[in-house]
């Protein structure tokens, strides 16, 4: 029997889903809405100096099966591109240091290797841990409440703030220990120590990797931003953009959906639908058929943040493949990433320009964005040059491409917010949610959403 699959957003998550329901019912009719004017959500890419460049995700986590299993079912196995070097330094007010290897996100597993990094007394407060009393947590608890507890401020404004920046534009302080680093929190009651569970999270992630010889992450010749286009090929899918879904409700057979201007919306109708909005839309859609999700999902509030890719004339630089920049240096931009060294499709030829990339913005700090694109571009070349000591300090080409509410804070409690969102949905049969606004933020994560939601729906 012939069905009608309506997926609401088309970035990664819902194309992901339109393309793995093709796979598993490849005769039934599949409708993707998107309230904006292109596909892909956050997965984008632009020309920059004559090669692709991602603006959005630059690598996926390859370590987990799920993003490089979607591609090798697309057939661009051929695609798939290793790091040239993941050598990152982090820059502190008193110096640029390696960023020391070992650690969870930044939590070490040992006080070894954190000279210079650490003041003297912070390793020390790092070694001492070992000796407070046994750690024990009721409930789920913030990131740098608990280590700043156990470790040291140091540790938190170092190490960890610069990392759960960069991945989640967010802030220690706030985000959930259990949602962001799970693997460390489900190592933390046996273990009753915060450097005890970050050895046993190194050590069975080790375990866990059959081939040692292959990369942690991987990205695609053509930028990850062309994963989009080729999702929704494979999927024949009806791509219907500036169509917005204002309304959804449940019907004898199935659900209509209330689409496109709110002033002459029309009328879709579907089997199964799967919302794969932000969390204050989806809030709004599913206001009508699952009431006991909107509160939770009105609990999750968005980052805005922006991404420069910058091309400079061809120089040398020595920055491994790039820089971590947490708060405490008072810089404008939060990270570096060397392109053009830490991927070898982006290695320049002789004469060629260097390609790098920076991130600004991150969550209660949206007036850092509050420029216009010269002017915010302007000031991250001069941050970046100065970072990087560049000897030709004026851009050949440079791009700014902002994500507003672009990426979803996990703050403390993130897990029963979910857990609420989704037997709220699981009760209406036909209806799921996915995306990056549950269960982590990455390229593979928001897959892993898209497939287990269409497992449920099929």
């Amino acid at each position: 029997m012939t069905r009608r699959l309506v997926v609401v957003g088309a970035g990664i998550a819902g194309l992901a889903a339109a393309f793995e329901w093709r796979r598993r019912r490849p005769d039934d009719e599949i409708v993707v809405l998107e309230a904006g004017g292109r596909i892909g959500g956050k997965l984008d890419r632009v020309d920059l100096a004559g090669h692709w460049y991602d603006t959005g995700p630059e690598a996926m986590l390859a370590r987990v099966p799920e993003a490089v299993r979607l591609v090798e079912r697309l057939g661009l196995e051929h695609e798939l591109v290793r790091p040239a070097t993941t050598q990152a330094s982090v820059v502190l007010p008193d110096g640029r240091f390696p960023l020391p290897p070992g650690t969870v996100l930044g939590v070490p597993a040992s006080a070894e290797g954190l000279d210079g990094v650490l003041s003297p007394a912070g390793v020390a407060r790092v070694a001492a841990e070992a000796e407070l009393p046994p750690l024990r947590l009721d409930g789920d608890v913030a990131v740098g409440a608990l280590l700043r507890e156990r470790l040291g401020d140091e540790v938190v404004d170092r190490l960890v703030e610069p990392l759960l920046g960069g991945v989640y534009a967010g802030r220690a302080d706030e985000l959930s220990l259990a949602a962001t680093m799970p693997q460390l929190a489900a190592h933390l009651p046996a273990a009753g120590s915060v450097l005890g569970a970050a050895a046993a999270a190194r050590d069975a992630g080790a375990r866990s990797r059959f081939d040692t010889d292959a990369p942690v992450f991987v990205t695609l010749r053509d930028g990850i931003g062309s994963l989009p286009a080729a999702l929704v090929a494979a999927a024949r899918a009806d791509v219907r953009l500036h169509t917005p879904a204002h309304r959804l409700t449940r019907t004898a057979t199935g659900f209509e959906l209330a689409v496109g201007p709110s002033a002459a919306p029309q009328t879709v109708h579907a089997d199964a639908v799967l919302v794969t909005s932000p969390a204050p839309k989806a809030a709004r859609l599913l206001a009508g058929v699952a009431p006991g999700a909107v509160a939770p999902l009105e609990g999750i509030p968005y980052a805005s943040m922006a991404v420069v890719a910058m091309a400079f004339p061809a120089q040398e630089v020595a920055a491994g493949s790039g820089l971590l920049v947490p708060p405490v240096t008072g810089r404008l931009v939060k990270g570096v990433t060397v392109s053009s060294a830490k991927w070898p499709h982006l290695a320049p030829g002789p004469g060629e320009p260097l390609l790098v990339r920076s991130s600004v913005g991150r969550f209660r700090a949206e007036a850092e964005l509050q420029r216009d694109d010269d002017d915010l571009a302007a000031a991250v070349v001069a941050d970046v040059a100065d970072l990087l000591q560049l000897s030709e300090p004026e851009p050949i080409a440079t791009r700014v491409v902002r994500w507003g509410g672009g990426l979803p804070q996990y703050l403390v409690g993130h897990l029963d917010r979910v857990a609420a969102v989704r037997a709220a949905v699981e009760e209406v049969p036909g209806l799921a949610v996915a995306g990056a606004a549950y269960e982590g933020v990455g390229v593979p994560a928001c897959i892993r959403t898209a497939e287990r939601a269409v497992e449920t729906l099929v």
